[in-house]
């Protein structure tokens, strides 16, 4: 029999909530949801931004030169200052008159706006998607950048603002932007642009530069003409097509492809397009210049930018040192024969530079342009090498003629010493020692050394780049030397106070030290270089350290050494690299001028030498070598005594100064007196 159905149970309630009898009566209004919470908070987040926003742009209509961005252009110059205060020079600008953009071929402003700006006719003079692509491609690429800024907020910085990299001229370079765009038409803004921006060679505005790199008016500019001109705004003082005309045609091919990306030309009319070919109009300079300003204008330029108005640039070169170096060469007895010279501190601040006798009759920069063979200056990079290598100042090299291989030196005067010590050969400027020590320790040991310490130019791999027979400009010889006084590498010589560097900068320019003992041992041999040996005529009552360099048959003459925190390189020679009269050394002329310069420079009275003195014929050490039946001895006879060396092992025999007899009969036989040797300075010799 079936059961009834029956009906199912109720489910379980849950116990109601305890009351609180100490809360109040509960609300009226139903707590607000997560999502109105959400929009309460947002919509004061926008208040403050839009609050802040006010007051950005109140500050920015206060501190930005709104007032005067509408009107016209002042031509830019600049005044370059000594570190003490004294005009060095002051240059104006080569300008012409404006451009209308009505008036050129079509193909000039699209090759500006191709590599500068493409969207400049549609932002409204800042471009967010330039600069979220510039952002993006700098954040991926592998050391290249690429700057987001339109042809408006250029404008607005090189013409209205600083140069500095700030949070704050990048605001207002931005506020003007949108005032110029608000108050001028695009077609005023970009003339503004082609009419003032700077392309190198102290030569700003399009027409200026047409006349000046192609003697023609702009109105008839070809397309790569026109691309040659848009690719120098990168980098205007390195890549003017005067000073670098490969730099200027490869930055224009990469013009001419992005006015073929940007739908400019045809791929086929780019093909067709030859380089432009230079036909410079030279515009007279009316200002008067000297080497150091000639050297530093380009970097202050940059520095300076395009700005309004006039600038003042302040420099390292000291007013007094400069005067002093003046003097030195104006006294020095060149006959017809060229000099230069240039001081810098152990950090590369130039504080001096002579690049000529006389700069109206020429204004070649010898001291910068010039790339004259340094002779033994050279064995700076060869004995650091060696000390690098595990050898010490009382190691002992061979001073004798070479007579395998086919490469041969020879000693200047055919002198050979015998077995010696590093220090003895440095300080008489052994030619064959330095080469022995490059054949121990490798010709690209060498080269690392001297790149290490600055050395740019080109050098030759072989043995004969121990005698200093590659080409070096005489400030590359100078910041070689400051390395070992300032006791770090490299140092980079420079004509303005450094910019202040972010950390990624620093940490990646950090200089690296010497290590002690090789600090050590090289300044030894300076020391006894340029107090015993070829360079004692420069010696000065301070600490001095430096070494001579003499080429073959005597076609240059250099003096480079530092005393009391000053590195000075002097060179001498002629033009046409014929040899100087009366085989002229690095220990005679240059090192005279050195001394007399550095004496004033670091104020240390001169002493003048007696008139018969010739200092071209120099008191170097002299070195007898003795073979005995124990081996090598070698006996070394200087101005300070007589050293004895037996392998390892020295025993130095100091020569007392004579006392003054007594008074009564002078005694009947005088004292035995050793006369030194006085070999000549080095040479590179066949």
């Amino acid at each position: 029999m079936a059961e009834p159905m029956r009906d199912p149970l109720p489910a379980p309630q849950p116990d109601p909530p305890a009351r609180d009898f100490g809360a109040g009566p509960p609300s009226a209004f139903a707590p607000p949801t997560p999502w109105r919470r959400r929009l309460h908070i947002a919509g004061w987040i926008v208040a403050a931004m839009l609050a802040l926003l006010m007051l950005m742009i109140a500050w920015l209509a206060v501190t930005a030169p709104l007032s005067r961005s509408l009107k016209p252009i002042a031509p830019p110059s600049v005044s370059l200052m000594s570190a003490d205060g004294h005009l060095i020079a002051r240059r104006g600008a080569i300008i012409d008159r404006p451009v209308a953009i009505a008036d050129l071929p079509k193909h000039v402003p699209q090759a500006f706006m191709a590599i500068e700006d493409r969207r400049f006719y549609s932002h409204w003079g800042v471009d967010p998607r330039g600069v979220a692509r510039a952002a993006w491609h700098n954040l991926w690429s592998d050391g290249s950048s690429q700057g987001g800024s339109t042809i408006t907020q250029q404008l607005a910085k090189g013409v209205f603002l600083s140069s500095d990299r700030t949070f704050g001229r990048k605001a207002r370079e931005a506020m003007i932007a949108f005032w110029l765009e608000a108050w001028l038409t695009k077609d005023q803004i970009f003339e503004r642009y082609l009419s003032n921006v700077y392309f190198g060679d102290n030569v700003y505005g399009l027409r200026a530069a047409s006349l000046h790199y192609f003697n023609r008016q702009p109105e008839r500019l070809t397309i790569p003409q026109a691309a040659m001109l848009a690719g120098l705004l990168k980098a205007p003082s390195r890549l003017a097509p005067t000073t670098n005309l490969k730099g200027a045609r490869d930055r224009a091919a990469l013009v001419t492809q992005a006015m073929v990306e940007a739908g400019y030309i045809s791929k086929a009319t780019r093909d067709t397009l030859r380089p432009a070919r230079l036909d410079l109009r030279e515009a007279p300079n009316s200002t008067t210049g000297t080497y150091f300003a000639d050297w530093v204008l380009p970097d202050a330029r940059d520095r300076a930018g395009a700005v309004y108005g006039a600038q003042t640039v302040p420099t390292t070169l000291d007013w007094r040192v400069q005067r002093l170096a003046e003097a030195a060469i104006r006294r020095a007895p060149l006959g017809k024969a060229e000099a230069a010279l240039v001081a810098m501190k152990p950090d590369g601040s130039v504080v001096a530079m002579i690049g000529g006798k006389n700069y109206r009759k020429s204004s070649f920069n010898r001291a910068v342009q010039a790339k004259r063979q340094p002779g033994s200056t050279f064995k700076l990079f060869v004995y650091l090498a060696a000390f690098r290598a595990g050898m010490t100042p009382e190691d002992f090299v061979e001073d004798t003629p070479i007579t395998a291989g086919s490469y041969r030196p020879a000693n200047h005067g055919g002198k050979y010493r015998g077995r010696i010590t590093l220090r003895q050969a440095f300080a008489a400027s052994s030619n064959v020692a330095a080469v022995r020590l490059t054949q121990k320790v490798g010709v690209d040991a060498v080269i690392k050394v001297a790149r290490e310490l600055g050395v740019t130019a080109p050098l030759t791999e072989d043995l004969s780049l121990a005698l200093g027979t590659s080409e070096i400009p005489l400030v590359e010889l100078a910041q070689a030397y400051a390395t070992v006084a300032a006791g770090a590498y490299p140092v980079i010589a420079h004509g303005l106070p450094p910019e202040e560097q972010g950390w990624f900068q620093r940490l990646m320019s950090r200089q690296r030290r010497f290590s002690q003992d090789q600090l050590e041992m090289i300044r030894d041999l300076l020391s006894s270089a340029a107090n015993r040996g070829t360079g004692s005529a420069a010696a000065l009552r301070t600490s001095t350290f430096g070494k001579t360099g003499t080429t073959q048959d005597s076609r240059d003459a250099i003096f480079v050494g530092y005393a009391g925190g000053l590195v000075t390189a002097v060179w001498i020679g002629n033009d046409d690299n014929s040899p100087l009269p009366g085989g002229a050394a690095g220990g005679g002329v240059p090192a005279r001028i050195w001394r007399n310069f550095m004496a004033g420079a670091i104020n240390e009275p001169a002493e003048v030498a007696p008139e018969e003195q010739d200092s071209d014929l120099v008191n170097a050490i002299a070195n007898v070598t003795v073979e005995a039946g124990l081996g090598n001895m070698s006996v070394g006879i200087d101005q300070d005594g007589m050293s004895v060396n037996i392998g390892p092992n020295q025993l130095r025999l100091p020569i007392d100064e004579p006392e003054l007899p007594p008074p009564g009969p002078t005694p009947s036989t005088p004292p035995p007196r050793i006369a030194p040797t006085q070999p000549a300075d080095e040479g590179v010799e066949p």
